[in-house]
């Protein structure tokens, strides 16, 4: 992990890259928590985190699928590439946010136990219905079931 100044300069200066997991169950409803931190603090927001430094792809998904989900795997599947800016950060300094997002759905049979409270202080099954409609979930989040909100779109 990186130095807190450290880290204030780069969010400052480049975009971040991340993976956000859409977990559903077999019931078909989606895995939100509730954020505890900056960005998005206070919004129900889906699961996921960020890649790090040097780190492939192929071990940044089971990583977070580990730490956000206590799961060794899953099977998944890609849907797309998201843009999530804010206009706040992590810290009390006053500079925007810019994440580039990888987003995968999953789907989960059985019950998801110990899950982590760093960055979400609840989780809640929403259906899909529901989360359009509720204005405590993110936009960000509310965007992957929105059809033309992926950044990818408009290269294929």
């Amino acid at each position: 992990m990186l130095e807190v100044e450290t880290f204030k300069t780069v969010i400052q200066s480049t975009p971040l890259v991340s993976i956000d997991l859409i977990v559903r169950n077999a019931s078909g409803q989606i895995l939100l928590g509730k954020r505890n931190n900056r960005p998005a603090k206070g919004y129900w927001f889906v699961p996921g985190g960020r890649v790090l430094k040097d780190e492939p792809l192929d071990t940044a998904f089971p990583r977070l699928m580990r730490q956000e989900l206590g799961l060794d795997n899953a099977t998944s599947s890609f849907k797309g590439v998201y843009q999530h800016f804010y206009d706040d950060n992590f810290s009390s300094d006053d500079f925007t946010t810019h994440y580039v997002v990888l987003a995968y759905e999953i789907v989960v049979h059985g019950s998801l136990s110990g899950l982590p409270d760093e960055q979400h202080c609840e989780y809640h099954w929403f259906d899909e219905a529901d989360l359009l409609s509720n204005e405590l979930v993110h936009r960000h989040t509310q965007w992957y079931f929105q059809a033309d909100k992926r950044a990818d779109q408009f290269f294929m």
